[in-house]
């Protein structure tokens, strides 16, 4: 499997950046997995014309070459932070790259809740139909107190949590397989959304 892990967050020192580099790490063997930054994307705005930035069109093509996005976002006031929400834009007002991709959330807090909040707002957004994403159901991995969950070589410290996040991850291989042969079958007759640079 190959999937790409979005890092939800413009901050330069994140626990949640930590998390998608350890598990880029610890599962290896089982998939390829490439962290990317959303950081160095424009802030959304309707574009004047046709044209897509160029770091959005490369957003878009990972998630349309990947198999799968793990996306780690962080709480800011019991919801994502903006810079989330607006790469989450530039995808449903253009490309449209996460229909139908399967979709595990992940998530770090230095507080207690991991980043529960967040995760349930992220849900909502990814479930949006112009976005329709495949949110791998009954699935939380929610990271507390993150601040102590790494050692100096960025391993996960916490056992149960590392249990926890290797039983979810096997899930998510298993679902990415599953909702890849149910849509092999699918017939997509969708017709191409105009917006209002088109028009």
């Amino acid at each position: 499997m190959k999937y790409l892990a979005i890092v939800g967050t413009n901050s330069d020192v994140s626990t949640n950046r930590m998390l998608l580099q350890f598990m880029q790490k610890h599962f290896s063997g089982e998939a390829e997995i490439e962290v990317y930054e959303i950081k160095d994307l424009p802030a959304f705005m309707e574009p004047e014309d046709s044209e897509v930035p160029e770091k959005v069109a490369e957003l878009s093509d990972k998630i349309l070459s990947a198999d799968g996005v793990i996306i780690a976002t962080p709480e800011y006031d019991h919801a994502i932070p903006a810079v989330l929400k607006s790469a989450l834009e530039w995808i449903s007002y253009t490309s449209q790259a996460l229909t139908d991709k399967p979709v595990l959330i992940v998530g770090a807090s230095h507080g207690t809740l991991g980043s529960s909040r967040a995760q349930a707002h992220l849900r909502q957004i990814l479930d949006s139909p112009e976005l329709a994403a495949r949110i791998m159901p009954s699935s939380e991995f929610l990271l507390g107190k993150s601040q102590g969950a790494f050692d100096n070589s960025g391993n996960l410290i916490y056992e149960d949590k590392l249990s926890e996040l290797d039983e979810i991850f096997r899930e998510f291989v298993l679902f990415t397989d599953i909702t890849s042969k149910l849509l092999e079958e699918k017939v997509l007759n969708k017709k191409v959304k105009k917006y209002t640079w088109q028009e």
